[in-house]
């Protein structure tokens, strides 16, 4: 099962032994998480993480259907974490994906 925190940490570009930041990061992934419950996407009274033991299948077991829940968290992480490192044209762009992947990611929820 493939965790959380560490699959968006590599896509951070951070390690998984690299444990210095991950309490911002954790902050973040909640932060997203809960941007997710909203729209109706995993389980209705909220979920978080604490540490790197929870698992996406944790969040969404059917995660063929909601694919795009880890792009969208990365994206959503990065932009709060490290948009200091990130051209004004990637920022709108990931602006752009993140609520394209909101649209896509509630049609999902409500057809579950």
């Amino acid at each position: 099962m493939e965790s959380i925190l560490t699959s968006i940490k590599l896509m951070l570009d951070y390690e998984d032994a690299d444990t210095g930041f991950d309490p911002q990061i954790i902050m973040h992934i909640n932060t997203a998480l809960m941007s997710l419950a909203q729209i109706g996407v995993g389980p209705a009274e909220g979920f978080e993480i604490k540490d790197k033991t929870t698992t996406w299948q944790d969040f969404v077991p059917n995660m063929k259907k909601f694919s795009g829940v880890k792009s969208y968290i990365y994206m959503k992480v990065k932009l709060a974490f490290d948009s200091a490192s990130m051209s004004s044209a990637l920022i709108t762009a990931y602006n752009e994906q993140i609520k394209e992947l909101e649209w896509r990611l509630a049609h999902a929820a409500e057809s579950e």
